[in-house]
């Protein structure tokens, strides 16, 4: 769970209240944030206090986008089920969600609604990966996109 704040928005004081506005948080969760300076924005995150997890996947995303080689950068990862995804013009941030994924193509369709709601042309764009994905998997991509791509782990 989490959201970006523009960093002039941005009140540490308020972080928990912030993120409980748009996500129900458990209890027992902690409240953290980190800047995202590519971005000019600030990560506001959930963890649970048991969990040995630094930063949630959309941060190794955001921080990992630039390296997408197209104007169109697109980065995904699916780790237990969960799709995490970011979608970015050149320098400008235009999506960063994650979705229940438990299959790829379930995967797949939420990577395409993302796609067609930023009205993006899969065709003209290549897909990039941070986790592996199926050569079966790689595979259909290769149907809808230019390239598929890894900037794996």
């Amino acid at each position: 769970m989490f959201t970006l704040v523009p960093s002039n928005f941005f009140d540490a004081s308020a972080e928990r209240e912030t993120l409980a506005g748009v996500v129900e948080l458990r209890e027992g969760q902690q409240v953290k944030h980190i800047e995202i300076p590519q971005y000019d924005a600030v990560l506001v995150y959930a963890v649970d206090e048991d969990s040995a997890v630094l930063y949630p996947e959309i941060y190794h995303i955001l921080n990992d986008l630039p390296k997408c080689p197209e104007y169109n950068k697109i980065l995904c990862s699916v780790k237990d089920g969960i799709l995490t995804l970011a979608i970015a013009q050149g320098k400008s941030l235009l999506l960063a969600n994650w979705y229940n994924a438990p299959d790829f193509t379930t995967a797949e369709y939420y990577i395409f609604l993302a796609m067609k709601s930023l009205q993006l042309n899969p065709e003209v764009s290549t897909i990039c990966w941070r986790t592996p994905v199926d050569k079966e998997d790689e595979m259909s991509l290769y149907r809808y996109f230019k390239a598929v791509d890894y900037l794996c782990e």
